[in-house]
Formats: structure tokens, sequence, C-alpha cells
């Protein structure tokens, strides 16, 4: 059996998988006796589980011969997971929603798997289940992430990989041999099987503290599911609305440095194994998450203690709490807003603080996570280099005692975190000039390029001076929200790596 599923395509893997899927909502809307919503998600679910056992067993067991190109076949195959398996996840979702369009739904869905969780329908208007599902789907992207960066991105040198330099060029070449003995779906499936329980009991682990701290099951549920995904996804209109309080956020915040580092749950894609401390993206994001809110809250620390002394301390307290919560939880592109972030704006005074929202989005979370944005990495690769040419302004003889991980990062990294950062500026420029051309005011076309692009759906909520009504726009508008949502998850790099003749001449 496991022999038999080997042999069979991703996409196709992952279409069984997202059809069995649709059996936890058709059951929770069956055990609210909500049998208009449940039918659709059973009947969806049963007829696409029908069609994925039928081609498996049409394709019967004939392998299909390997080739040097099997890698790149497989990140095509990743692309057309994002952009065709949300047209079947939406089928359940429109069904249960009979006045919503069936381009609303495709827009939720990707949106879902692609970890934004940006929306067009208000909190009330959906129902528990559809919460559900729409937390589920971008669990199971953000789980897809997971899996396919060790086994597809990290052997093509994509998704940041490309920056990495933490082991010698021969020793790159070894490892990646012992990688190219076995398939890319053999691959998958190791990483799968090693990988799933983590991302499971982490799950599990944030909904149990967030029950015992009052959330109702379905809200605690939803919450983990976002925080482990990213995907800022909430049944209650954001964590500043559940029953936990500022305990649910502490274990939120917690839960979300796995979004700064692969290094905190795996060592499958580097060979030179560090200390988490050591870890330059983990420093990083430690970094900014600890300056930011200081700096915000610096900016009128007088002001915080006219009057009464004891309440500006208590004040300032939840000032400081809500700046590194919102600041964490944006970094890592999860778009979680702090209950006490309107008391961390008054403190700064600052009249736009989404800007700084906006920034550190881009900026983004660790490679190989399921954060989005620029990645920590390539930040650190720049970093390096502009220390350097500093350093030779001053002393233009001078050598480098970073050691051999650093230069070569600082020559060979910087370079390729340069040219993907001049990517993704051309990018969000194009996707501005689009939305605007579609009708959209500038400042709302940049809000939502960004958005799409680092995936932190919740960006056109805060990061705006008015949130943006994603429902209001056009049917063109959403259509390219839903292109740069995918290239954003996937990046440019890939997306022009599948632009090679060879792969689609064969």
């Amino acid at each position: 059996m496991r022999q038999r599923l080997k042999d069979q395509p991703i996409f196709l893997l992952l279409s069984g998988v997202m059809a069995l899927s649709m059996m936890l909502p058709a059951g929770h809307a069956l055990a609210q006796n909500n049998h208009a919503v449940a039918r659709p998600f059973f009947y969806t679910g049963l007829l696409a589980l029908f069609l994925t056992v039928l081609v498996a067993v049409a394709r019967g067991g004939n392998r299909k011969r390997r080739h040097h190109k099997e890698d790149l076949g497989a990140l095509q195959a990743l692309l057309a997971a994002f952009v065709l398996l949300p047209l079947a996840l939406a089928i359940p979702f429109h069904e249960a929603i009979p006045e919503t369009s069936f381009l609303d739904a495709y827009f939720e869905m990707v949106s879902s798997f692609t970890t934004t969780g940006a929306t067009l329908y208000p909190t009330e208007q959906l129902s528990d289940t559809l919460h559900l599902w729409r937390a589920q789907v971008a669990w199971m992207g953000g789980l897809v992430i997971w899996i396919a960066a060790a086994a597809v991105l990290a052997p093509l040198s994509l998704g940041g990989f490309e920056v990495t330099s933490a082991v010698s060029e021969r020793d790159a070449r070894t490892r990646l041999d012992r990688f190219e003995r076995a398939g890319v779906v053999r691959r998958a499936m190791a990483i799968a099987f090693r990988l799933t329980p983590i991302y499971v009991g982490l799950t599990g682990a944030l909904w149990m503290f967030l029950l015992i701290g009052g959330d109702r099951p379905l809200t605690a549920f939803c919450h983990a599911m976002s925080t482990m995904s990213t995907s800022g996804i909430s049944p209650v209109g954001g964590v500043q609305n559940a029953a936990s309080g500022i305990g649910g956020e502490m274990v939120i915040f917690l839960f979300l440095f796995f979004a700064l580092s692969r290094m905190t749950f795996a060592t499958d894609t580097t060979v030179a194994r560090q200390a988490i401390w050591r870890d330059p993206e983990f420093r990083m994001g430690l970094a900014l998450v600890a300056s930011v809110p200081v700096l915000m809250f610096v900016r009128h620390w007088v002001a915080a203690f006219e009057g009464d002394v004891t309440e500006g301390l208590r004040l300032a307290l939840l000032a400081l709490w809500g700046g590194f919560f919102t600041v964490l939880s944006f970094l890592t592109t999860t778009g979680f807003e702090s209950a006490e972030w309107e008391t961390a704006r008054y403190w700064s005074g600052l009249g736009t603080p989404g800007l700084i929202l906006l920034g550190l989005a881009m900026v983004g979370g660790g490679v190989a996570t399921t954060a989005g944005g620029v990645k920590l990495l390539r930040v650190f690769a720049l970093y390096l280099a502009g220390v350097r040419e500093l350093e030779r302004l001053v002393h233009p003889h001078s050598i480098s005692g970073a050691g051999s991980i650093n230069r070569r990062m600082r020559r060979h990294g910087a370079f390729q975190a340069w040219i993907f950062f001049m990517l993704f500026a051309m990018t969000l420029a194009a996707a501005t000039a689009l939305f605007a051309l579609l009708g959209s005011s500038f400042e709302n076309s940049m809000v939502m390029s960004i958005s799409a692009l680092t995936t932190t759906g919740p960006l056109v909520r805060i990061g705006a001076e008015t949130p943006i009504d994603l429902a209001s726009i056009s049917a063109a508008s959403k259509g390219v929200f839903c292109a740069v949502m995918v290239l954003g998850r996937l990046e440019l790099v890939a997306i022009i790596a599948l632009l090679n003749p060879d792969l689609w001449r064969d």
C-alpha cells in the first residue's frame, strides 16, 4: 500500500488528503444539526475522494521513470496545488452560502490555503463550521509548506535556501546525492511522517492551553491552527476578542517563535547543526521584537508618567505588551492584533503605526516556515554585506574575520538576496499599479499588494488609515489578489524556475 502511494504524483496525494479533510467540518456541522452545511462537505469530500482513488487505480502500478527534472516537476505540482485545489475546496463553502459567488468562495480558499487569512465576509456572517473550515485549510496549507520546504525547495535551492551557506559546496553535493537516490514523493512522505506529528502536537498543545485560559473549544482550536499556520484566521474577529485575554496572548506569543526559524522544530534542511540562540534568523527576529516596541514606547516616555504614577505604570506595561505581541505577530505574517495595541498606539503617539506593521510583514519570518515576506535570512545576508562594505570604507585592505560561513553568505548569499529583493520590489510595484488601474486608491492598492505578497491578510484591516472592504473591490481585483497571494506563497524565483523550457518540452 505504501509503495503504491509512493508511485502516485504529489498533486494526486494532496487531492486525496484534502478530500478526506472535508469530513471534519461535515461532522462538526452534523453535531450542530446544521444539515444544510454538513451535506455539501460530506458529498463533495466523498466525490473528490472517489475521483482521486479512481485516478490512482487507473494509473496502476506503473512507475514513471525518474529523470533529472523531477524536482522541478514537483515544484510544478506545488504551483498547481495552490491554484487548482482551492477550486475543489471552494465548492462546499459556496454551497453553504448560496448567496455568495463562486469567485468569492475561491478567493477565501486561496487566501486560506496560502496562509494569508484575508476574508471577504464579516465574522458574524459565517457559521462556526465555515470558520473551522477556513482555519483548517490554512493549517493544512502551512503543513504543506513545512514539508515542501525540505522535500522540494531545499534541493532546488529556492525559497531562501539559495542564500544559505551553512556547508561547503562539496558537503552540499554529498548531502544532495543522498537525497537523489529517493524519488521526490518518497522524500516528501518521509519528511511528512517526521514533521506531521510535531505540527499536530504543537497545535494540540496550544489548543489545550487556550482552553485552560477560558476560550471555547472552537475558538481555541481555530486560534491554535491559525497560530501554527500564521494565517491569522479567527472566528471571533481576532485574539483581542477571545475570552482567554492577555493570558491567551502570552501563550500564542510563545508559539509564534516557531515561525522565526526552522531550527526551532527541525534540522532537515541544513547540515551544520547549531544551537537555536546562535541561529541568525532567530537572533534577528528577537532583536526586531525587542527594539521596535521599545522605540515606540520611548517616543513618549515622559508623557506616559504625567498624572497618576500608579496608573501610568500600569498602562506603560500594557502598552509594552501590546507592542511586543503585535510586532511579533506581524513579523511572522500572522496578523493577530493584541487587545492592548490601542494602548501601545496611544503611548507612541504615532498617527500611522500601520506603516510599522507593513514594514514588519515585508521583512517576514524564517526560511522554510509558514511565514511569508522577504525572510529574515535574506535580510541578514544583506546586513552582513553592508557591514563589510562599511568596514572597507575605513580599512580598504582589511581582512574579514567573520568566519567561512559568514563570508560565503556575505559574498554569494547577499547577491542572491539582493536579486530576490529587487524581484519582490518589482512585483510589489506591478501589483500596486494593477490594483490602482482597477479602481482602488493608491494607499489601498499599496496595502493590498503588501498584504497579498507577504501573505498577511489582516493588514487590509489595520495597515491602512481606514479598514479596506475587500468585498467591495471588483472581480478583476479579486483575481489579481488571488494571483499575488499564490505568487507571495511560492515566491517569484520559484515561478521563474518553472519557466525552464526543458521542463515543458518533456
